[in-house]
């Protein structure tokens, strides 16, 4: 029997809140559906990982996904084109592999975008690719040492330990650089040392500055001169015998304080942790509702661009924008002459 064609596209992305976002830009030409995340995954129940045929991965479809994915094999039949359009990073490639393979999916088109804005929604239509497969691999061996790794080292811990416990291809590295540096800790031997500090008060002037001594006689002290107590009120003592002290030399320089670079995931998580004191879930959390669109008044909108990436490149309409607002906001004087680009510095 031939396939029935409708005349619309099919598009499908991970969650309902971006299918509603791109529904809103596309109209009736496309039908925009939602995978739920992963359609396809290892069994719970055994390791799943073929480890005597070149650790095959074998996968099923979940029973909470049984659902979602017969509804989405039957729309694919219907469709007069199928978008993969999920993530652009390797668990976004892997999901989208995943749906073809769900799909018996022959002819297809694999879209990604930065941001879900109009503009670029159909920059990306108009310009499609297939699966990287060189990402899916990526996140397969992944997924793959996850499994080897708890599935094998958790119930070492629950026999030694105590049950409930798991091991992790991350954490459980993790755990031993944490244990060195603790054994480190424990084995540091702690020297006294003691420093002086005074305030001063210029004479005829209620201008206070604090001032550490940091020379003797014209010899600098090392961190470790002052070995005790007594010896720090010696010094002291002989300190307070000065009646005037003289402010031999100012120096005096600008500094210039560049802006920092657009935020990467880890920065992302950094800083919301040490400013706001949110856990990395709780911020990729909330980056995820931002990048997935946000109702302003006129309908949903994404606000931030892919919050999973280490790049720090901004993309040529954003920087535009950017100079725009400045110079309607702060004027023409405040605007550099030209756009900061900023490179990943990498040793590697």
């Amino acid at each position: 029997m031939a396939k029935i064609k409708t005349n619309k596209g099919l598009i499908i992305v991970e969650s309902p809140t971006k299918a509603k976002t791109i529904g809103r830009f596309l109209g009736d030409d496309f039908k925009i559906e939602s995978s739920y995340g992963h359609v396809r995954d290892l069994p719970k129940s055994k390791l799943g990982i073929d480890i005597e045929h070149n650790f095959e991965p074998q996968y099923i479809i979940p029973k909470k996904a049984q659902k979602n994915a017969n509804n989405l094999k039957k729309l694919a039949l219907k469709a007069s084109r199928v978008i993969l359009a999920t993530d652009e990073d390797r668990e976004g490639e892997a999901i989208a592999w995943h749906l073809a393979k769900l799909m018996d999916l022959k002819d297809y088109d694999r879209i990604t975008f930065h941001e879900i804005t109009p503009e670029a929604i159909k920059q990306a239509l108009e310009s499609p690719r297939k699966i990287d497969e060189r990402l899916v691999d990526a996140q397969q061996a992944r997924r793959v040492l996850d499994r080897l790794v708890g599935y094998e080292l958790s119930p070492f811990l629950w026999q030694k330990i105590r049950r409930g416990l798991s091991a992790g291809r991350v954490q459980s590295v993790a755990l031993k650089l944490i244990v060195d540096r603790e054994k480190e800790r424990q084995n540091f031997q702690a020297e006294e040392y003691w420093s002086i500090s005074a305030i001063f008060e210029k004479i005829k002037k209620s201008i206070h500055f604090e001032s550490q001594l940091f020379s003797i006689n014209n010899k600098t002290l090392d961190k470790f001169y002052i070995k005790n107590q007594k010896q720090a009120e010696e010094i002291e003592k002989e300190i307070k015998d000065y009646n005037e002290f003289i402010v031999s030399d100012i120096k005096k320089q600008e500094t210039k304080k560049s802006p920092l670079p657009p935020f990467t995931t880890s920065t992302l998580q950094q800083d919301a942790s040490k400013k706001l004191r949110f856990s990395a879930r709780q911020t990729m959390r909330l980056a995820q509702m931002l990048y997935e669109g946000q109702d302003l008044g006129n309908g949903s909108i994404g606000l931030i661009t892919y919050m999973r990436t280490d790049s720090l490149n901004i993309a040529a309409s954003a920087i535009s924008k950017c100079r725009e607002i400045i110079i309607n906001e702060f004027g023409k004087e405040s605007l550099p002459d030209s756009a900061r680009y900023y490179k990943n510095k990498s040793k590697g």
